[in-house]
């Protein structure tokens, strides 16, 4: 079967290797949808610190199942589509203990640690499997990222009528708003590229701010009447957005970095203690996120398919990297039509 690598910095191929065999319990999943993820995109600069080259990318995707493996439940059978939850969990460390798998120790994420879904066939535990016949092959694809940005709102533990601001509205901003939404919250979204500002609203921040052009500081006071946000989101991963969520969030209220800036970031400590701020991190999702990403998704509250930028077929798969490399300001979300 065919694969698309990354094989180096700024280097790709595409390769003929062996369709997966089925170990127990693991089904046989065709692969037809695949969104390129910011982790691919760093695999391809050369920054990712996580990754082996070569390695084929993509971990948010989308297939119909091909054959079972022994042990596979009877109700999961040929035919059925489904959408994949990327990361593994050893059981033994102690997140694991802590009854939080996704962020194992030693988790190994597919397009990343290990081989990933930009091929025509993935072999997958069913238990990583979310199976709906209802959505699109693409909206099913792009639960994951969504599903990251739900478990950053989760985080936070955002609640009704919280002021919720997030930095970033790329696709895990996107996520981070329609959680937030979904959970009650009036999300003022911050970004510097007035498309990416559109599709907030489209994802349901009720304000926005062109960092570019207006003080986020202000702005977020003027709304919030003074009070600062509840909940701020990080999903930039810069150490301007690092020390400005710190600002802008109100006394007693959490802050919540997805993104990790690659320098390091100096902080006024003070305001940790003066504000007695809860400051948490939030890495990737569990089943529950889905669950939350596929009911907002049912309910029209949010839809995938309005986050995508682009849309490539397979044998293009090295074109669209490029692409997103040169200018990613232009990029919310990369579609890859496996077919």
């Amino acid at each position: 079967m065919k694969a698309f690598q990354i094989t180096g910095k700024g280097e790709t191929n595409f390769a003929n290797i062996n369709i997966p065999t089925l170990g127990e319990g693991e089904v046989l999943v065709k692969v037809k949808k695949l969104g390129y993820c910011g982790s691919d995109l760093n695999s391809f600069r050369g920054t990712n610190p996580l990754v082996n080259y070569p390695v084929i990318p993509g971990h948010e995707l989308s297939g119909i199942i091909e054959k079972t493996g022994l042990g596979v439940p009877s109700n999961i059978t040929l035919g059925q589509q489904v959408a994949v939850m990327p990361q593994t969990a050893c059981g033994k460390c102690s997140s694991c203990r802590n009854k939080r798998f996704n962020a194992c120790k030693y988790n190994e994420t597919l397009g990343v640690q290990r081989n990933g879904g930009l091929t025509e066939y993935l072999a997958v535990p069913y238990q990583k499997l979310i199976i709906d016949d209802s959505l699109s092959l693409t909206q099913l694809a792009l639960l994951e990222p969504l599903a990251v940005g739900f478990h950053a709102a989760k985080r936070g533990q955002v609640k009704a009528d919280d002021y919720v601001v997030v930095f970033g509205c790329g696709v895990i901003g996107l996520g981070a708003i329609a959680g937030a939404t979904a959970f009650g919250g009036k999300v003022i979204a911050v970004d510097l590229v007035d498309e990416k500002i559109d599709k907030a609203r489209q994802a349901g921040a009720q304000y926005t701010i062109n960092a570019a052009q207006e003080d986020v500081l202000r702005r977020v006071n003027e709304i919030t009447n003074d009070f600062g946000a509840d909940v701020v989101i990080e999903a930039v991963g810069s150490a301007q957005t690092y020390t400005m969520a710190i600002d802008v969030v109100g006394f007693t209220g959490c802050v919540v970095y997805i993104g990790y800036a690659s320098q390091p970031v100096s902080f006024d400590t003070k305001f940790f203690v003066l504000k007695e701020l809860d400051i948490r991190g939030s890495r990737g999702s569990d089943a529950e996120d889905f669950k939350n990403v596929l009911k907002a998704v049912k309910s029209g509250a949010v839809n995938p398919e309005d986050i995508i930028s682009h849309t490539f077929d397979f044998d293009k798969s090295d074109k669209a990297i490029q692409l997103w490399a040169e200018d990613p300001s232009k990029v919310s979300k990369i579609v890859i039509n496996i077919d």
